[in-house]
């Protein structure tokens, strides 16, 4: 949006009688949005070859660090220092904001129904089973508006594994419900195509062993009810620390802050060069272009969390630690998940809710946050776009909760792209948009470049605006507080000499 562009009324000459001279107030000129000027120069700086650097360390880094960048790993904090260390030396204040978490690594993910195997993805947090497995009759749950979110949903499911349908609530619910009517498992089933990776959001919230598996092997499941089933889901759980690296230009309004933020950590199996690499890189190059000292009116935070893959944890913790009064310095929140996947869709939050979809819109100025970005990728860079719901799955999720606008960009995980969006974005329909989300193979090739320069430019365009003004998000800006007192007082200046005027003329008259 532009910078406010005031227009005076203009200063009218007036003839000064018995040779009173009166000057006119001095017109404002429209001055070039500010916002405007220094998002074309951060874009311009932003280059996709600099941001892939940054790739290619990340993947090196977790080559030579045991495969991984996962939370409290080798790899993840050789990653952090990386970023640490450069924002250090591009003039950032920089947090290495330390906190716990429960570390979970998978080590055993089996499913086998009737004597046939499915694949099944074990959820975070959830509970194992004892080395084996356990067996039992599959129960399936018929679905309805809110599959499995009651307990009433389930009937006499004792020592059986429920087999649920994805949707309306969250997985740690559906668990929930099935260990209350007596299930000693659970499988969700995805809702639309692709493989469900899911998490119960909190070590406490595990009940009973739980799993994903794709939409397509959930509807062959529902002709086995009563079959026997074994399910072997089985993870390594401690206690662990990590840190959060955050970085601070020394400019700017420390009492209205620009954040931004990416996580980190890969999962466990590879390096997370998409997820979230992809992310993380763009806006370390982001940063690194803005400068620690740039001239801008509001200060800009950029964050790199940890512990996103196991629950939130370094983003959720960040926000909580803030009191009240430094969660209201927070002008907005942009969240970068995933922003080269490589059959990608060009997804953008959608904060007023106008696609109806899931959660609802985002808190005041998450509408305006998503015009942002949607007019610069479909006018600016020629890209159409769709919303993506606040699902809760990244690290915007906390920020909401407390009432700070969010928006940000996203090209998809597993989820299957459809015919339309082949045609409209390219790439290939009826596969994931990530066919290697939390796979080893999310490495260096398994990045869209072509996604990851227009999502990165997309980035520095919003970033670089709304350090120079947030009126649209949080009411009016600083500056434009100091033009509206400067209309004034030049108005009642004209004011004033109007009546003189008026009162010589009168007197002239008698």
């Amino acid at each position: 949006m532009s910078s406010l562009r005031r227009k005076l009324v203009p200063g009218v000459a007036i003839a000064a009688c018995a040779g009173l001279a009166l000057t006119t107030a001095p017109a404002v000129a429209a001055q070039p949005d500010p916002g405007d000027k220094l998002a074309r120069k951060l874009v311009k700086k932003v280059d996709v070859g600099n941001t892939n650097r940054h790739l290619i360390a990340m993947q090196r880094i977790a080559d030579s660090s045991g495969g991984d960048r996962a939370a409290s790993s080798e790899g993840y904090n050789r990653s952090a220092e990386y970023v640490a260390n450069k924002l250090e030396a591009a003039g950032y204040d920089i947090t290495r904001q330390e906190f716990p978490f429960v570390y979970t690594e998978t080590l055993a993910e089996r499913l086998e129904v009737g004597g046939e195997d499915v694949p099944i993805i074990i959820m975070s947090y959830s509970p194992s089973t004892p080395e084996g497995g356990i067996t039992a009759p599959l129960a399936v749950i018929e679905p309805d508006e809110t599959p499995g979110c009651e307990v009433a949903d389930f009937g006499d499911v004792t020592g059986e594994i429920a087999l649920i349908q994805r949707g309306a609530c969250t997985f740690a619910q559906k668990q929930q419900s099935a260990a209350e009517a007596g299930a000693v498992g659970a499988i969700v089933y995805n809702n639309v195509d692709g493989p469900v990776n899911g998490t119960l959001g909190d070590p406490d919230a595990g009940v009973i062993p739980t799993g994903g598996i794709s939409k397509a092997a959930g509807e062959q499941l529902v002709a086995e009810d009563g079959t026997t089933t074994t399910l072997e889901l089985r993870a390594l759980e401690e206690e662990r620390t990590t840190y959060n690296v955050i970085a601070e230009t020394k400019t700017g309004r420390d009492d209205n802050v620009v954040m931004a933020g990416a996580h980190l950590d890969s999962v466990t199996e590879g390096a997370g060069i998409n997820d979230n690499g992809t992310g993380s890189a763009a806006l370390l190059e982001t940063a690194l272009q803005l400068g620690g000292s740039p001239k801008v009116n509001n200060t800009v935070r950029f964050a790199w969390w940890g512990a996103e893959e196991f629950g939130l944890v370094g983003s959720t913790h960040y926000v909580n630690s803030l009191s009240f009064e430094q969660q209201l310095d927070i002008a907005l929140y942009l969240n970068f998940d995933m922003i080269g996947s490589p059959n990608a869709g060009y997804f953008v939050y959608d904060g007023d809710d106008s696609d109806g979809v899931g959660a609802g819109e985002g808190p005041y100025g998450s509408a305006q946050i998503e015009q942002r970005f949607v007019d610069y990728l479909e006018n600016r860079a020629g890209v159409p776009t769709e919303g993506t719901d606040f699902t809760g799955r990244s690290d915007y999720g906390e920020f909401i909760e407390v009432g700070i606008p969010a928006g940000g960009l996203f090209t998809g995980a597993e989820v299957v792209k459809t015919e339309e969006q082949a045609a409209k974005w390219g790439g290939e329909a009826g596969i994931s948009y990530d066919p290697c989300y939390h796979q080893a193979c999310d490495n260096l090739g398994n990045v869209d470049r072509v996604a990851l320069d227009r999502n990165s430019d997309a980035m520095a365009w919003v970033t670089a605006q709304y350090a120079m003004s947030t009126e649209d998000v949080n009411g009016v800006a600083p500056q434009a507080r100091k033009d509206r007192a400067k209309l004034a007082q030049q108005r009642s200046a004209q004011r004033t000499l109007m009546a003189s005027v008026d009162e010589h003329h009168h007197g002239d008259a008698a």
